[in-house]
């Protein structure tokens, strides 16, 4: 049998077709090395986004507050009502919000501190032996915060009562320029409604880096700040007194500032009919003590007036009265309706005023 000779027509033809084939035979031997890229499936999962920035983030605050423009104004106007008769009023209801409102927060971060407690470590330093001090020490703040001082705009770190620790790691961020990064992106909300700027600080908190123990605690405060930032009378812009649904943290932007809005509508309402009892009361309280002399009944008519529970020896601290005298007027109080017992104890009772 003849076999037939391919022709080439050069010997470059003949050159090309022997590499091919050697290409090919070294191809096939690579049995064991995995395919092209291409041919892989797509099973991997998609890798992490990309965090917005702050001019994004705003953007979509600054729609959330124009879509509820006329909800906005309504709570303004409670919020400027609330100022309004607090500047108008004694220097005690102040304080007695503050006491309030703290308390109710200290529930909302997790301490549960209750308003007879806080009313004992605020004015005599008393805790119980399985008390949290820290826990008390953080709402303690919270009411320092909440009466006065600088606001949080000016120095946050100053504001929170937070500085790093000398030996704080190299690689860690230092929290004067985390907060110089929170302070940055809410004053890049100026030209927002205080309240809603408060809401947006307060939902940036955590992504800010700012989060610690307590946090939500210093977040919550440092919003009612800000929320009344332009008044005169009033310090804070109450948010748990109605509940703490509006510093819910979940949803957009706008359910966000919708829940924000409503929780701050009801606690402005809630502290108005609290400052129309606690008015009423004093009215009827010093008509009723007009008999009464000495310096020990209108004192503590006016700590009544600052706390939301009494105690004897909270009352002898204030007002530096005898003990003799608070027990004899507080029991004259109690007899003639004025006041209540609410602890139902033999010890450490305390009172409140009567609506």
């Amino acid at each position: 049998m003849k076999y037939q000779v391919p022709s080439f027509h050069d010997e470059s033809d003949a050159l090309f077709l022997d590499v091919e084939e050697v290409e090919q035979s070294s191809e096939d031997d690579l049995w064991f090395l995995p395919g092209p890229m291409e041919e892989e499936p797509e099973n991997l999962p998609p890798g992490p986004r990309a965090e917005p920035r702050g001019a994004e983030v705003l953007d979509d605050w600054r729609k959330a507050e124009g879509g509820h423009a006329a909800r906005l104004a309504r709570v303004a106007g409670r919020v400027g009502a609330l100022d309004d008769r607090l500047r108008r009023g004694p220097e005690g209801w102040r304080h007695r919000l503050a006491l309030i409102e703290a308390a109710d927060l200290s529930w909302f971060a997790g301490d549960r501190i209750g308003p007879d407690r806080l009313a004992l470590w605020i004015s005599m330093r008393l805790s119980g032996v399985q008390e949290d001090t820290a826990a008390l020490a953080r709402v303690g703040w919270a009411v320092r915060r909440l009466t006065g001082g600088p606001g949080p705009e000016t120095d946050l770190s100053a504001f929170l009562d937070r500085r790093d620790p000398e030996n704080m790691a190299d690689e860690a961020e230092p929290f004067a320029d985390r907060a110089g990064g929170w302070t940055d992106v809410v004053a890049q909300a100026a030209d927002l409604h205080p309240i809603t700027r408060a809401c947006v600080g307060y939902h940036l908190w955590s992504l800010a880096g700012l989060g610690q123990q307590g946090d939500r605690m210093e977040a919550a405060v440092t919003a009612a700040r800000i929320a009344a930032s332009e008044g005169k009378g009033a310090v804070f812009a109450p948010l748990a007194m109605g509940g703490a649904g509006g510093l819910r943290a979940a949803g957009s932007p706008a359910d966000r500032l919708a829940r924000w809005l409503d929780g701050m509508e009801t606690a402005c309402l809630n502290a108005m009919r609290h400052l129309d009892d606690i008015e009423a009361w004093s009215t009827r309280a010093e008509t009723m003590m007009i008999p009464l002399s000495g310096r020990t009944p209108p004192a503590l008519r006016t700590v009544l007036t600052e706390w939301p529970l009494v105690s004897a020896p909270m009352a002898e601290t204030i007002t530096g009265a005898s003990r003799t005298a608070v027990q004899r007027n507080l029991a004259w109080m109690e007899t003639h309706g004025l006041i209540r017992e609410v602890t139902g104890q033999g010890r450490y009772r305390m009172w409140r005023a009567t609506s």
